[in-house]
């Protein structure tokens, strides 16, 4: 049988019955990116329909990817946080067109496929303290609960105190609450697509209303054209974009080699030491993902940490990826309902990713002034400075300050110091 030869079923103890159960749980799980990308990213200006079409087809080329090369039950998708921090720092706020946004994703991800292959991976994640990945991934939660709060209207601007309460008497901040307390409710219930019909429920009451229109369920895709193939790489060679390719190539590698070691640990596939077998190959299959996702016009892809509820639900194999890739193709067809949901539908969505992302905070030693100072600065810089790669820069430099003038320079490498370096130089202290 050709899926037993392709994906060893036998020897990982599982059935093609199973590994398409399990697939269907874990889409379930993450379909929520068709509706969330598209919005987030449209705000750069970029057409949401082409966008919707990228991040179906950037889904499915990932998941393939991992299914062949890795045999992992592991799937991808646009990242949360990375797409935040596309619109949000590198559009928004240091205003660098769309285009050149992905020439920047395309290059991080042919350098992180060049660590992949050559294994300097290795050599970056052992540099940095476990406590500054947490303060880091609490960070990005921090910085999409302010984009899902002020796209509720629940945060507003203010100019006396820059930011307050909107007004909780609309039915946008309204619908969004209630939408956040369902997933919540759902996900604690362990029911499966907990975010997704919290999304769609919104969504369809704010129709129900008459607050949003409805514009259809099911049409043929739209044109990728818009998206397709735009991106401005010789743009994104300006020097002002090195921290910001290093950010996305940063949050990648840290995202992916914690859902590698987490989902691969929870199916058994990683040996007794917690070491994942095929890391670089899995690694290589996600770069190479990002690298598509950039030509076709959308945001870094990357491993999604949703795949463990397919794992849960028997996925062993990467036939489980194969199928999600398959339902993101299906997915290409419901252009028409992605594009009726309203901002306060998908910022439940993004608050309760950040409610996931900030949890890397229990794991601090908070006692130890030495890393809660540096882990708090990290954490609160990206929200509050609107961008992932400052945060970033901050939590390295006061790490590195901090630990070597406490007298504790074995908690500093040769790594830290020269990025705390550069980072000095980025924020413009040494030339100042």
């Amino acid at each position: 049988m050709m899926l037993e030869k392709l994906f060893k079923l036998k020897a990982h103890n599982t059935t093609v019955r199973t590994e398409i159960i399990a697939g269907i749980t874990t889409f379930l799980a993450m379909a929520y990116i068709l509706f969330v990308n598209p919005s987030i990213l449209g705000a750069t200006g970029m057409d949401k329909g082409a966008v919707f079409v990228a991040t179906c087809l950037a889904a499915a080329i990932g998941c393939v990817l991992m299914g062949l090369i890795a045999n992992y039950p592991i799937a991808l998708a646009p990242g949360m946080g990375l797409n935040a921090f596309f619109t949000y720092t590198v559009v928004l706020h240091m205003g660098y067109t769309w285009q050149i946004a992905l020439g920047a994703v395309f290059l991080s991800a042919v350098i992180f496929f060049a660590m992949s292959l050559f294994k300097i991976r290795e050599w970056i994640i052992a540099s940095i303290p476990l406590p500054l990945r947490a303060g880091i991934g609490a960070g990005i939660g921090l910085f999409l609960a302010l984009i899902a709060l002020e796209g509720a209207g629940i945060v507003v601007d203010n100019p006396a105190t820059l930011v307050g309460i909107g007004d909780l008497t609309k039915p946008g901040p309204l619908l969004a609450m209630l939408g956040f307390v369902v997933i919540v409710v759902l996900e604690a219930r362990r029911v499966t697509g907990a975010v997704l019909i919290g999304i769609l429920l919104v969504t369809f009451i704010s129709m129900g209303i008459g607050l949003s229109p409805f514009a259809g369920v099911f049409s043929a895709p739209p044109s990728i054209a818009p998206t397709f193939m735009q991106l401005d790489i010789a743009g994104a060679f300006n020097v002002g974009l090195i921290s910001v390719i290093f950010a996305f190539l940063f949050v990648d590698v840290f995202d992916n080699t914690g859902t590698l070691l987490g989902v691969t640990k929870r199916a058994g596939l990683a040996d007794e030491q917690g070491n994942v077998p095929k890391m670089g190959r899995a690694l290589i299959a996600d770069s190479a993902a990002a690298l598509f996702g950039s030509l076709l016009g959308t945001s870094t892809t990357t491993s999604y940490v949703e795949s463990a509820a397919g794992v849960s639900a028997g996925g062993r194999t990467g036939l489980t990826a194969i199928v999600v890739a398959v339902l993101f193709l299906l997915a290409l067809f419901f252009s028409p309902l992605a594009s009726s949901v309203p901002v306060y539908a998908t910022a439940p969505a993004l608050l309760f990713v950040a409610v996931l992302m900030a949890s890397g905070l229990a794991e601090i030693d908070w006692k130890d002034i030495t890393t809660a100072a540096p882990v708090t600065v990290t954490a609160l810089t990206m929200p509050l400075t609107y961008s992932i790669a400052n945060g970033i820069a901050f939590g390295f430099i006061t790490w590195t300050l901090v630990k070597l003038l406490s007298g504790r320079a074995k908690e500093v490498n040769a790594a830290l110091v020269i990025l705390s370096i550069l980072f000095v130089i980025k924020l413009g202290w040494l030339s100042a």
